[in-house]
């Protein structure tokens, strides 16, 4: 059906305050009376009722068709009914036959960049840091990273689309996008490839070559960081295996299965919080964070605590875990760190010349790690020849869906700001609506659904809607356009209402009240949901400010948030450093400890979009829904707006599980 038709229908429930199944949508839009049958269905809907199924809207239906109705027979008399019904009900008309749309053959190419299969040898199934390459993009690998988008040149208005999961076939009515290939290994030694796919609207790939002289920027890079043996895609799966693309022709809203769905949530701070902020507190999450993390640790190293190390009279090879509590560097250019057990504090020195001393600069205040070497004939100091990190073991292998299901990534929306980017909103919403779509069943949003108020300088001149009220309700209103049989979550950001400190519990009743027609699942900031079996880890992102501060550009930047999120994959927390810009609550535990790998790592918060695998853990930083604001041009950031990446949690485990939808 053309795509205006399930929109429409769409936006006039929306107008009238309804959501409905993406099934009872596609009902009315097929009805032959739609107008008419919407005005029924919204008549007829019970009190209190804001969603509609699809049981709601056939009766609705039946009643406007021309044997049920009585305003006469054959199409003239439904044709009459639908047009006086839409000017009441406010339905969008839809010409019998939409024009084609216009496509820029020039806006869209395909560049593929292939790279030889990770190689590693060490069979330690737990990652040593010192031979780790995992974040250093820079090194020498024969393989480049592809430019970042610049948002500042957006395709035209309605050219969207992206690359199948499938191995690299276009879709229909794609336009521009890029798929996740984690095919790009990493070996121990050396540096991890990356490459860029994109899609064009019709036709084979074209020519890497061909792809870099398009018109338009490129998609945005990937970088891969895997250590595992993978063969190359086309050694590991037929080019036309997998998920074929969804064939237009009817709907398959029908044949979607809520019953298969599942979600469980973990490590949510929401009802849960007892801090009150005395040094008792402080003094349990620290310990609470030492005790989880060195279980990663202590099984790697000879490890004795901190007052044995002092009190054994020196000399011998010994091991460490502690919470890095100083970093100096000497006269000599040495780093001396002091590192905090439960029973002390102990000297190590990292000697400059010493391959692992680059590592040093990776570290963080707070973060536990392990050292092994020697310890002084006095015993006063640990020679450090090893540093180890808690760190994704590099046998991970991530989990997978029982069937093919996907889910879509989000996260900044911004509603209330003047930036706002409502018609690129409305694309993507529109877009859930079509056949293309048929699998996206859940919707992951990662914090600041609202612009918020008083968060920077002079914000009050940028707002759109200057109550945080009505910005919610701007955002219910907006959350209404996205198909209600998709499952919604969300965490809060540092602009949403709740307070700043993390962990951040989920939305109050009040707000939860404003949002309830779709019914999202609203959980704290971070926390870990377990969509059908994938642990998809969900975190605002504020802590990357922080990491991007501390460390060198080559393992963290605005410009590939991936890399400030790998080193939060390594560090096994995603906000180390207490006492900096990222505010931290003391909880009776540590709710920011990665317990368990996750298979998705979701953030937002930094504006830019940026991807890749970090021993196989998809990491994805969204990007966001707002233009750049003036507050940002004054700090230089020049957001990544308006993309949604879509990952097949059923191919999780292969080359390509994800597509990137461009909405601009």
């Amino acid at each position: 059906m053309p795509l205006e038709e399930p929109v429409a229908v769409a936006r006039a429930l929306a107008r009238h305050g309804f959501n409905a199944d993406r099934e009872a949508v596609t009902l009315l839009a097929n009805a032959p009376a739609p107008g008419a049958a919407i005005e029924n269905a919204i008549d007829a809907a019970p009190p209190g009722t804001t969603r509609l199924t699809a049981a709601d809207v056939r009766p609705a239906i039946e009643a406007t068709t021309p044997e049920t109705s009585g305003r006469g027979s054959g199409a003239t008399a439904g044709a009459g009914a639908d047009s006086e019904a839409s000017a009441d009900s406010g339905v969008d008309s839809v010409p019998d036959s939409p024009p084609e749309p216009t496509v820029d053959s020039e806006a869209d190419s395909v560049a593929d960049s292939a790279v030889d299969p990770a190689t590693d040898s060490d069979t330690d199934p737990v990652a040593d840091s010192d031979t780790d390459p995992a974040t250093d993009p820079a090194s020498d690998s024969g393989t480049g990273i592809a430019d970042r988008p610049d948002t500042t040149d957006a395709p035209v208005a309605g050219n969207r689309g992206a690359a199948s999961v499938d191995g690299g076939t276009a879709t229909a009515d794609s336009s521009r996008a890029a798929t996740a290939d984690s095919g790009n290994g990493a070996t121990d030694g050396g540096s991890g490839g990356s490459g860029s796919t994109t899609a064009s609207d019709s036709g084979p790939p074209v020519d890497a070559q061909e792809g870099t002289g398009a018109p338009h920027p490129p998609a945005p890079s990937v970088s891969s960081e895997t250590a595992d043996d993978s063969p190359p895609e086309s050694d590991s799966e037929p080019e036309n295996s997998g998920t074929a693309p969804v064939e237009t022709k009817g709907s398959s809203a029908g044949e979607r299965d809520p019953s298969s769905r599942s979600i469980d949530i973990s490590g949510d701070i929401t009802g849960h919080s007892t801090g009150t902020g005395r040094y008792e507190d402080f003094v349990a999450v620290f310990r609470d964070r030492y005790e989880r993390l060195s279980r990663h640790l202590k099984g790697r190293v000879n490890h004795r605590s901190t007052d044995a190390l002092g009190g054994a009279g020196g000399g011998g090879e010994a091991g460490l875990v502690g919470m890095v509590a100083e970093i100096n560097s000497t006269k000599s250019g040495h780093w001396m760190l002091d590192l905090e057990d439960p029973r002390g504090t102990f000297p190590c020195l990292v000697m400059k010349d010493k391959e692992i001393a680059d590592h040093v600069n990776e570290l963080l205040l707070d973060e536990v790690i392990a050292v092994e070497g020697s310890v002084s004939g006095d015993g006063s100091i640990l020679f450090v020849d090893d540093l180890h990190f808690p760190d994704v073991p590099r046998t991970y292998r991530p989990n997978t869906a029982d069937r093919p299901v996907q889910a879509a990534l989000i996260s900044d929306v911004h509603v209330g700001s003047q930036e706002f980017l409502a018609d690129a909103w409305s694309r993507f919403a529109d877009w859930l609506h079509t056949e293309e779509a048929a699998q996206v069943e859940y919707l992951c949003i990662a914090g600041d659904m609202v612009e918020g108020v008083g968060i920077y300088p002079d914000q009050d001149e940028e707002l759109d809607i200057a109550d945080i009220y009505d910005q919610y309700e701007a955002f219910a209103e907006y959350l209404k356009e996205v198909p209600g049989d998709v499952e919604i979550i969300m965490i809060p950001g540092n602009h949403d209402a709740v307070r700043l400190a993390e962990p951040q519990p989920g939305f109050d009743d009040d707000l939860r009240e404003i949002m309830s027609a779709h019914d999202p699942r609203i959980v704290g900031n971070p926390a870990t949901v377990t969509i059908e079996g994938v642990n998809v880890l969900m975190y605002h992102g504020v802590s990357l400010d922080e990491v991007i501060a501390e460390l060198p550009d080559e393992k963290a930047s605005y410009d590939e948030p991936h890399l400030p999120m790998y080193q939060l994959l390594k560090k096994r927390h995603v906000a180390p450093q207490f006492g900096g810009h990222t505010r931290l609550a003391p909880e009776e535990k540590d709710y920011l400890v990665m317990d368990e790998v996750p298979d998705v790592f979701h953030t937002g918060h930094v504006h830019k979009f940026g991807y890749g695998k970090y021993r196989n853990v998809l990491a994805v930083n969204t990007g966001c829904w707002q233009a750049q604001t003036a507050f940002q041009k004054s700090v230089n950031i020049d957001p990544d707006t308006a993309y949604a990446p879509v990952v097949d949690l059923h191919r999780l485990d292969k080359p390509d599980p994800m597509a990137i939808y461009d909405f601009n």
